[in-house]
């Protein structure tokens, strides 16, 4: 009985199978599994002449298949499937608090008329009390809930925090923040190493922009990275329209054009900041790009070093 050898295409990729007319299909699924690493079950054939029915004991040759034959074949590895799947829980995921979110508004409708802005707040602030000066620590909680940027992203994206509270030094080192169950707590070190001060507000206010992401996004993909982007964004360009006063009287339009990107997120950081000496050859211009090129580099080191102390998706995988 002479060999026939089929040609097999899945997804560009081009395999040549020598088979016997009498070997089985599950002779013929098992030598794809093997080059595509998709398993049998969920390897699908298409190819002219196919018969209706047949078995994996169902021969080549009964199967319809014949000697140079294009075959096509569909079908997921398992790597693949996995990622699918985890794509599809997030995104339950998500769509269950908004629906949660949705449900609590509708309560809120039929009690008070009208959807309330101060339900999008921190609605409880609470020190370590057995850490040094929790008096100070708490007066810090509260500049950051009372934080007139953060209460603006936080109204306009419609976020809400349980309790907002610290991380201690010692039990966790490695930590500046931590969101717990999606905005039910979120945890953020205030304290320096030594606990002999705080650190920098405007830090602990970026973790903060990290975390409250985390309410909607739990890994650190692409999603939470776009949202965590547009947080900081619109605090910038909030602090530079109550700064530059551009902000009309009440019922005018208002006339301030946010910057676009990453620009915007820096802009608090370049406008009024020092910098180098431009040469004599550089142009205003010039000098404005390069200043706010080392900005934007510096504000991406600075995020992916919250990110590489964000303990909210380890926690999430922990669970």
């Amino acid at each position: 009985m002479s060999p026939i050898e089929l040609h097999v295409v899945h997804r560009g990729v081009n395999y040549d199978l020598p088979l016997l007319p009498d070997d089985t299909l599950a002779i013929l699924h098992a030598h794809l599994e093997t080059l595509t690493a998709v398993p049998a079950s969920r390897q699908k054939l298409l190819y002219k002449g196919k018969k209706p029915t047949h078995t994996s004991v169902t021969t080549v040759g009964d199967a319809g298949l014949s000697h140079g034959m294009k075959v096509t074949m569909l079908g997921s590895t398992d790597e693949e499937l996995g990622t699918m799947v985890k794509v599809e829980n997030e995104q339950r995921r998500r769509e269950q608090i908004m629906q949660d979110r949705a449900s609590k508004s509708k309560v809120k409708v039929r009690s008070a008329g009208m959807a309330k802005p101060n339900s999008f707040i921190f609605h409880k602030l609470e020190p370590l009390t057995h850490l040094p000066n929790p008096t100070s620590a708490l007066e810090l909680l509260q500049r950051l809930s009372s934080d007139p940027a953060i209460k603006h992203v936080m109204l306009t994206n419609q976020l809400s925090v349980g309790l907002l509270t610290e991380l201690a030094p010692q039990e966790h080192p490695n930590l500046l923040g931590l969101n717990l169950n999606a905005g039910q707590a979120i945890k953020l070190r205030l304290r320096t190493d030594q606990y002999d001060g705080f650190r920098v507000y405007s830090d602990i206010r970026r973790v903060l922009c990290h975390e409250l992401t985390h309410n909607i996004w739990s890994d650190h993909d692409n999603n939470f990275k776009e949202l965590n982007s547009k947080l900081n964004r619109e605090v910038a360009e909030f602090e530079r329209r109550a700064r530059d006063g551009t902000r009309t009287l009440a019922g005018a339009e208002d006339v301030y054009e946010p910057v676009l990107g990453l620009e915007a997120e820096v802009q608090a950081h370049v406008l009024g900041g020092s910098g180098p000496a431009p040469s004599s050859d550089e142009s205003v211009e010039e000098r404005r790009r390069r200043v706010l090129h080392a900005a934007m580099n510096r504000l991406q080191e600075e995020e992916q070093e919250i990110e590489n102390s964000c303990g909210t998706a380890a926690a999430n995988l922990s669970h």
